[in-house]
């Protein structure tokens, strides 16, 4: 129990180090926007599933994005309206990784070299084992810089890979 309640708290900790990493965004409008910046084809739903909120929910956010010009509705397609980052949506995705990645740096910071490796390990055992689908491995990384974490390095995706290929067997 000792360890769960550790473990929830070091949760807070990483909630509250990315709540000051987004600014003035919300942590939904965040996800959303990178997310789409990541997935530049993903309809307002499939955003809504990866952020794990309700579409309403999902449309009015993705409103106060398109309010501040960081995305943009092109065209529609039956009942599907194309979403778009816009560049200055580009640089603000950017910029909103680049202090998540500060902001959890700054965390790890205490940390030696061989302790830092052991969590990384750690991790990734977590990571893998909570990874139950595709679907939740695209809510689990929804936040993630993905050109830094591909192929094997994913523990998530590399899950989510051997998920799918027992699936077909």
């Amino acid at each position: 129990m000792i360890c769960a309640n550790k473990l929830g708290a070091f949760g807070v900790l990483l909630a509250d180090c990315l709540e000051r990493a987004w600014g003035e965004l919300s942590s939904s409008a965040a996800a959303l926007l990178l997310t789409l910046y990541y997935s530049p084809k993903a309809t307002a739903t499939e955003l809504a599933k990866v952020a794990r909120i309700s579409q309403p929910t999902a449309a009015r956010v993705l409103d106060g994005l398109v309010r501040q010009g960081l995305i943009e509705r092109k065209g529609r397609t039956g009942r599907i309206t194309a979403l778009l980052v816009t560049r200055a949506g580009g640089r603000r995705a950017r910029a909103l990784e680049a202090a998540r990645l500060r902001a959890m740096n700054d965390v790890l910071s205490g940390l030696r070299p061989p302790e830092r490796a052991s969590f990384e390990r750690v991790l990734n055992t977590i990571l893998a084992s909570a990874t139950t689908s595709r679907a939740q491995a695209r809510s689990i990384c929804r936040l993630c810089d993905h050109a830094s974490c591909r192929g094997a390095v994913c523990p998530v995706g590399t899950r989510a890979s051997e998920i799918e290929r027992t699936a077909q067997s």
